[in-house]
C-alpha cells in the first residue's frame, strides 16, 4: 500500500520494512530531517560514534558478527568522506553495509557549497553501487535496491546520498516488494556439469586439499555446515584464509590451520604439493599465492566463487564454478554421496602421513619466558579463559592480528571480525562495538596492538555511553610491530618511525573515558588478571605488556613460493638474508 510522507520519514520506513534494528551514526547539517524522525521513534536505535569511520567499522562488526547489512548514516562532506577507509575496508572484505549520506540541496550541487562533495563520485571506486536521490519519487525503491545489492551476490557496502531538499519533499512511499535492479543479476546455482567435473576430479585426487575463504561464512550457516559434512565425507585436509576462520572448526582433525604469508608450516606446504585444490569462496589473493609462477604448480584447480569477476582474475583454475558456495556445496554433497565417491585411502594416508610430518615441525612454536610475557603466550591464555563463552574477537591489524589469527582457535563462522582486504588500522574497536550492540550478553575482545588502539579510541566514549562492555586487550610492545618486523629483517635494522616513544597510560585513559583499566607485565599475574578483565561489567582497556622485539612467524618471504617459508627455528641472519631475493624485493 502506497502513503504520503517526507523523503526522511521514507528512510526510516524503509529501514523498519527492512528489519533493521540498528544504525550507526553522526548527526549534521544535510541529515538533520532525518535526525529529526529518528528521535521521534523506537523501532530503530540510533548508535552515536565519535567519528564517521568509526561508524562504518562498527556497521562492519555487527554485520559480520550476524549476517545482517550494517547500516549507517552520516551528513555531507567530512562525513562522507570520514567513511571512506570503512567502505573500502568493507568492499575488500565483502561485508554487506548501507550507508545514507546527506548532500546539499539540488540547487547547490555542482556550486562548492558549504559541506558539499562528490560523495558518488568519491565513493564510486569502494563500493558495490551508489545512488545520488534527485527526486523524492525514486527514493523508495533506490532505499529497497540499496539492501537488495548490498547483501546478494558477494556482498558488499553501497551508498546513497540524499539532498536536503529530497528529505524535505513529500512523495508515495511502497514497501519493499519484487526488489530487484535492473541489471545486477547475481548467479546463485553452479552449473551442474561443472561440478560433476569437480567431484570426479576431487574423487581421482591423491592429495587434495581444500582452501577455504570468507565467501562460505558471507554464504550462511548452511555453507559451513555443508562443507563440514564434505571434508568429513572426502577425508580431505582444509586449510583457510585469514578471513574464512570459523567455518571449519580449529579443533577438527583436518584442520592445517590458517594458510598464507603468517599461516601454518603445514597448511603451505600442502597448498604446495597438492595434486587437486578447491578453493570455495577465497580470491587467491596476494597475501596467500606468493610467487604466482611457483604457487602450487602441480595441482589441478577448482574455484567457486559467486562473483565471476573473481574467476581467473589472478590464478587460472581448470574448473570454474559461478555460484553460491552454499548452493554449491549441497550439490556436490549429493553428487558425491549418490555416486559413491570416495578418495583412494592408500593415496590418502599417504598424504596425511606426509602431513603430519610437516605439523612435526611445529611451525608456530615460540620460546616461553617466567620473566616476560610473549605475545603467543598472551593470546593463548585469553583463548583458554574465554573457552565456553560465547567471544566475539576482534583485531586491529598487524603483528598482534596474526598472532590472534595462529593462536585463537574458532569454532564457529561470525565470531571472528577482522579487517582482510585493506588491513585498516583502527578497524578493531568500533567493530567490537558493532559486535557488541548486536550481541549484548556476548563477550566482545579487540585484540590490539598500542599503536592500532589509538587510530580510533574515541570510540570508547561510545563504548561508555551506551553501556557495552567491550574488552580492549593491548599487546603493547612499545612498536608499530610489524612495521618493526619488516625494517628488522630488509631495512638494516634501520627503525625509522616505528618506535612508540609517547604511549598514554591505557590504565589512566580508560579511567578518563569511564572504563577500567589493567596493566600487567608479568606472566604469573595474566591470568587473575584476564579474570578480572572478563568479570567486569564496562569497557576494559587491558594494557598487557609483551616482548618488545618479538617477531611474527613462519613468514612467507615476497617474491618466494610456500615452500619456501622463513620458521621461527630459522630465522637468524643468514636465513634472514637468503631470504631477501637477489633483485632486492622486500620480505612482505
Amino acid at each position: 500500500m502506497k502513503r504520503e510522507m517526507t523523503g526522511a520519514e521514507m528512510v526510516l520506513q524503509a529501514l523498519k520494512d527492512q528489519g533493521v534494528e540498528h544504525v550507526f551514526g553522526y548527526p549534521g547539517g544535510a541529515v538533520l530531517p532525518i535526525y529529526d524522525e529518528i528521535i521521534q521513534q523506537d523501532a530503530v536505535r540510533h548508535v552515536l560514534v565519535r567519528h564517521e569511520q568509526g561508524a562504518g567499522h562498527a556497521a562492519e562488526g555487527y554485520a559480520r558478527s550476524t549476517g545482517k547489512p550494517g547500516v549507517v548514516l552520516v551528513t555531507s562532506g567530512p562525513g562522507a568522506t570520514n567513511m571512506v577507509t570503512a567502505l573500502a575496508d568493507a568492499m575488500l572484505d565483502s561485508i554487506p553495509m548501507v550507508c545514507i549520506t546527506g548532500q546539499v540541496p539540488t540547487n547547490l550541487i555542482g556550486n562548492d557549497a558549504f559541506q558539499e562533495c562528490d560523495t558518488v563520485g568519491i565513493t564510486r571506486p569502494c563500493t558495490k553501487h551508489n545512488w545520488l536521490v534527485r527526486r523524492v519519487e525514486d527514493l523508495p525503491r533506490i532505499l529497497h535496491e540499496a539492501f537488495y545489492v548490498a547483501t546478494t551476490g558477494r556482498p558488499g557496502p553501497v551508498v546513497i546520498d540524499i539532498p536536503k531538499d529530497v528529505q524535505f519533499a513529500t512523495g508515495e512511499y511502497e514497501g519493499p516488494r519484487h526488489v530487484a535492479h535492473k541489471s545486477y543479476r547475481p548467479r546463485v546455482k553452479g552449473d551442474m556439469d561443472a561440478i560433476r567435473r569437480a567431484v570426479e576430479l576431487l574423487s581421482r585426487a591423491r592429495r587434495p586439499i581444500f582452501y577455504t575463504g570468507g565467501g562460505v561464512i558471507n554464504s550462511g550457516p548452511a555453507a559451513c555446515q555443508l562443507l563440514r559434512e564434505l571434508i568429513e565425507l572426502t577425508g580431505a585436509p582444509i586449510t583457510s584464509t585469514l578471513m574464512g576462520l570459523g567455518a571449519f572448526p580449529a579443533s577438527g582433525k583436518q584442520w592445517l590451520g590458517m594458510l598464507g604469508m603468517h599461516g601454518t608450516y603445514e597448511a603451505n606446504m600442502a597448498m604446495h604439493d597438492c595434486d587437486v585444490m578447491i578453493n570455495i569462496g577465497a580470491r587467491f589473493d596476494d597475501r596467500i599465492t606468493g610467487r604466482l609462477d611457483a604457487f602450487s604448480p602441480n595441482s589441478l584447480k577448482v574455484h567457486v566463487d559467486i562473483d565471476p569477476s573473481s574467476i581467473n582474475k589472478t590464478v587460472t583454475v581448470d574448473i570454474p564454478i559461478v555460484g553460491d558456495v552454499a548452493h554449491v556445496l549441497e550439490d556436490m554433497v549429493r553428487l558425491w554421496r549418490t555416486g559413491s565417491h570416495q578418495i583412494d585411502k592408500a593415496a590418502l594416508d599417504g598424504w596425511w602421513s606426509q602431513i603430519d610430518g610437516w605439523r612435526a615441525r611445529n611451525s608456530l612454536a615460540y620460546r616461553p619466558s617466567e620473566d616476560i610475557i610473549m605475545p603467543q603466550y598472551a593470546i593463548q591464555r585469553l583463548y583458554e579463559k574465554t573457552k565456553g563463552r560465547e567471544t566475539y574477537v576482534s583485531t586491529e591489524v598487524g603483528q598482534h592480528q596474526m598472532w590472534a589469527a595462529q593462536f585463537f582457535g574458532f569454532e564457529e563462522p561470525n565470531h571472528w571480525l577482522t579487517s582482510g582486504g585493506l588491513g585498516t588500522m583502527g578497524y578493531g574497536l568500533p567493530a567490537a562495538i558493532g559486535a557488541q550492540v548486536a550481541h549484548p550478553e556476548a563477550l566482545c575482545v579487540d585484540i590490539a596492538g598500542d599503536a592500532s588502539i589509538l587510530m580510533n579510541i574515541q570510540e570508547m566514549s561510545t563504548a561508555v555511553q551506551f553501556g557495552l562492555p567491550v574488552k580492549i586487550f593491548i599487546l603493547n610492545n612499545q612498536y608499530m610491530g610489524m612495521v618493526r618486523q619488516w625494517q628488522q629483517l630488509l631495512h638494516g635494522n634501520r627503525l625509522s618511525h616505528s618506535y612508540m616513544e609517547s604511549l598514554p597510560d591505557f590504565v589512566k585513559l580508560a579511567e578518563a573515558y569511564g572504563g577500567h583499566g589493567i596493566r600487567v607485565d608479568k606472566p604469573a599475574d595474566l591470568d587473575a588478571a584476564l579474570d578480572e578483565m572478563i568479570a567486569t561489567p564496562k569497557p576494559v582497556i587491558f594494557d598487557c605488556r609483551v616482548a618488545n622485539l618479538t617477531n611474527c612467524f613462519p613468514m612467507i618471504p615476497s617474491g618466494k613460493a610456500h615452500n619456501e617459508m622463513l620458521l621461527p627455528d630459522e630465522a637468524n641472519d643468514e636465513a634472514i638474508a637468503n631470504a631477501i631475493s637477489a633483485d632486492g624485493k622486500a620480505l612482505v
